[in-house]
């Protein structure tokens, strides 16, 4: 299989290993821990295992852990993160995808530890630098977080 497949076609998996070559993110910070369909210029199914040993537990909230928001949109981020790497090609580039806005965030149910955080993203609208992205994360069938957002892709920064 090539780098980069053909638009329309589901790469299919991707595991912990390919999803740290998509994003320069490390622990604590990678929340992406497996990608289950990725179809290129389109979209990504992904997951975040949410696991008591996450450091934000610890003071959000004691004795009543729920992953915090914001924490949740930087996970249907980095899923847009590794679709956008995957559908340009640009694994190894040294690119990063930055955020630019994020709209219309819904909580809707909260997300506490020893449940698996399905990141589902599509694509909105795609330039040569500026994505536009939709993403909505599920507690099994139940829609937990959902959010556009926007995203540029870019050298990084000079040391």
């Amino acid at each position: 299989m090539s780098d980069v497949a053909e638009a329309g076609t589901d790469i299919g998996q991707l595991d912990i290993v390919r999803v740290m070559a998509a994003l320069p993110h490390r622990y604590p910070m990678l929340l992406v821990d497996r990608v289950e369909s990725l179809v290129p210029d389109q979209r990504i199914v992904a997951i975040k295992a949410v696991s008591m040993n996450e450091e934000f537990f610890q003071g959000h909230f004691p004795g009543r852990p729920i992953m915090p928001g914001v924490l949740q949109v930087e996970a249907l981020a980095q899923a847009a993160g590794v679709l956008a790497v995957e559908s340009l090609g640009l694994a190894g580039s040294g690119k990063l995808v930055y955020f630019m806005s994020i709209d219309g965030v819904k909580f809707r149910k909260p997300v506490e530890p020893g449940v698996l955080l399905r990141l589902e993203v599509e694509f909105v609208q795609k330039r040569s630098r500026i994505c536009k992205f939709a993403g909505k994360a599920y507690l099994g069938d139940e829609l937990a977080t959902e959010c556009e957002f926007t995203a540029m892709i870019a050298d990084p920064p000079s040391a």
